[in-house]
């Protein structure tokens, strides 16, 4: 594999509005993030990557953009974002934002000219069709729900949206709109940007004709991605847009890349891919339920693990992916993926030990680092994010209780990693003098940063060492190129894994289970490199791992 340098850093992910508010108005902002770069990089993080800052009415938390050259106000100026660059280079670290090209907002100037000539040249910068007998185009539920097609006012055409009705889709069949996202795209990245996290963009290809779908639900409607799943092509765009802007640059790309075809992984991400690297959401999927959250499955430990182990064993023939727990789009990792006996410090420094220890660049979400966790929601007016509310919908219009409903989003809703960031224990959790945007946890008086600063056992302290070992001049290699082995996978409630390179191996070894396991090691222990519990020694023929114990141990010959 040709050397790249983004393979051994280590990411965090900002939810801007979330992070820090530094002026009172309950919103995060610029200079909140600008005063915590030296927190991040005493915490390891080399990448921070922004959600979007861009000019919003916020329908969708900004995924809805109306100016791609404009920060928003609500998050402060230019010459902060500037301010926020340079800070960061001199810090020897790197900002990238996300970059959303498969739809913008209905306030975009763009769509305001579509609308005010449906037969103009703006209309084809998005997809203006005639209905069918007085019906939409065709029967694609979006992701947020309701129909993919909005009437235009005035006219017998409708226009098409994969997600809200506020984001209408962008026609990437139009060259001219291309060049114009390209030109915008090498405008950030002269500015410094070092890259972006792209969102949805394997959507961007549709299929022209729009031909109905066999429904599936009982609406009468089939979900757009299955249109996305049956196109071909979109690698042609993706290879357009990688020579035309992010390849000038060296720039780092991750992206959001769902419904992706088996056989495609090394075009998304081999030698020569259309991008650097995509997220592994291999584990979040095994919550998906077949028509919505309320009938998403427990994730099975089982399932989990064996989720894990084949696609670190899949991608490492190919390229590198990038590994999460969480991200804004997710509920909190630590009441997902652990059951309630592990939610606890211990428990939330093992799943963090073995996802930052897989083969692949770690993103680290705001807060993960602390052991932030799900909140309590007792209304659906609680919560401000459009697809939980459309689920809750969904929920009761599928027999649901309120409280059965609330249950079911309480547990899946997006908004659970939204909640502000908890630094202190005063009032609202140091987030903000004035009303935060969204509730604050309730449990931020047990878990907060400035706690765990003056804890050496916290989580917070803890992953600080983790990123610290990832990256050591000692074990940055094997932890960066070393070959992932999976290993007991016959123990019950035991996720362990070899790093191996040609001079080292690393066993990662974890238990899941309520009950201590005994494993016989496999090759002698030449160091206890890390413990959650403090262990600095170990028997050299068997290990002992108690409940919610994860111990990394550099093996010898």
């Amino acid at each position: 594999m040709k050397k790249k340098w983004w393979h051994d850093k280590v990411a965090y992910q900002i939810y801007p509005k979330s992070f820090l508010d530094s002026n009172g108005d309950g919103i995060g902002d610029l200079r909140g993030i600008i005063s915590k770069l030296d927190y991040l990089k005493d915490l390891g993080v080399d990448i921070i990557w922004l959600s979007p800052i861009y000019k919003s009415p916020f329908v969708d938390q900004g995924y809805d953009i109306s100016d791609y050259y404009s920060i928003a106000e609500e998050f402060g100026t230019m010459g902060e974002f500037d301010e926020l660059l340079a800070e960061a280079k001199k810090r020897n670290m790197y900002i990238i934002m996300d970059l959303v090209i498969n739809h913008c907002s209905d306030k975009h100037e763009w769509f305001q000219k579509a609308l005010a000539d449906p037969d103009g040249e703006y209309a084809d910068y998005f997809y203006f069709r005639k209905g069918k007998d007085g019906n939409p185009p065709s029967n694609y539920r979006s992701y947020f729900g309701g129909n993919c097609w909005e009437p235009v006012p005035g006219t017998d055409k409708y226009y098409f949206h994969m997600f809200a009705k506020e984001q209408p889709d962008l026609n990437w069949e139009n060259p001219t709109l291309r060049k114009k996202l390209y030109d915008m795209i090498n405008w950030w990245l002269e500015k410094g940007l070092a890259g972006f996290r792209i969102d949805a963009i394997i959507n961007i290809k549709k299929d022209l004709d729009f031909p109905n779908l066999e429904p599936d639900g009982a609406d009468g409607l089939a979900g757009c991605w299955r249109m996305v799943e049956n196109v071909e092509g979109v690698g042609e765009y993706l290879e357009d847009l990688k020579k035309n802007t992010f390849e000038k640059y060296d720039a780092f790309t991750v992206a959001e890349v769902f419904n992706m075809h088996k056989d495609e992984l090394s075009q998304f991400i081999g030698e020569n891919g259309h991008f650097s690297t995509i997220f592994d959401f291999s584990a979040h999927t095994l919550s998906d339920g077949a028509h919505g959250w309320y009938d998403a499955p427990d994730i099975n430990f089982n399932d989990w693990r064996k989720t894990i182990i084949n696609s670190q064993l899949q991608v490492q023939k190919c390229g590198i992916e990038a590994n999460i727990i969480e991200n804004h789009d997710e509920p909190r990792g630590v009441s997902r993926f652990l059951p309630e006996y592990a939610r606890n410090p211990l428990g939330t420094k093992m799943l963090g030990t073995v996802s930052v220890l897989l083969r692949g660049i770690p993103f680290i979400y705001q807060g993960q680092e602390i052991g932030m966790q799900n909140a309590v929601w007792n209304d659906v007016k609680e919560y401000n994010d459009i697809n939980t509310i459309d689920q809750y919908n969904l929920a009761i219009s599928a027999g649901l209780s309120d409280k059965e409903a609330l249950a079911v989003c309480s547990k899946m809703s997006r908004d659970n990693a939204r909640t502000p960031v908890q630094w202190s224990d005063s009032d609202n959790a140091g987030f903000t003098t004035g009303t935060p945007w969204l509730k604050v946890n309730s449990n931020y008086k047990d878990i907060n940063v400035q706690n765990q600063e003056n804890d050496p056992d916290s989580v917070l302290n803890y992953y600080r060492k983790l990123v610290a070992t990832r990256k050591s001049p000692e074990y940055k290699e094997v932890f960066t190129y070393g070959v992932f082995e999976p290993a007991y996978e016959d123990t019950e409630y035991v996720m362990a894994y070899y790093r191996v390179s040609d001079n080292q191996r690393i066993l990662v070894a974890a238990n899941f289970g309520k009950d201590a396991k005994t494993i016989e090691l496999k090759f002698p222990v030449k160091k206890v490199v890390l413990s959650n519990i403090g262990k600095k020694e170990i028997n050299e023929v068997s290990l002992k791992l108690d409940s919610c114990e994860v111990i990394v141990i550099e093996c010898g010959e």
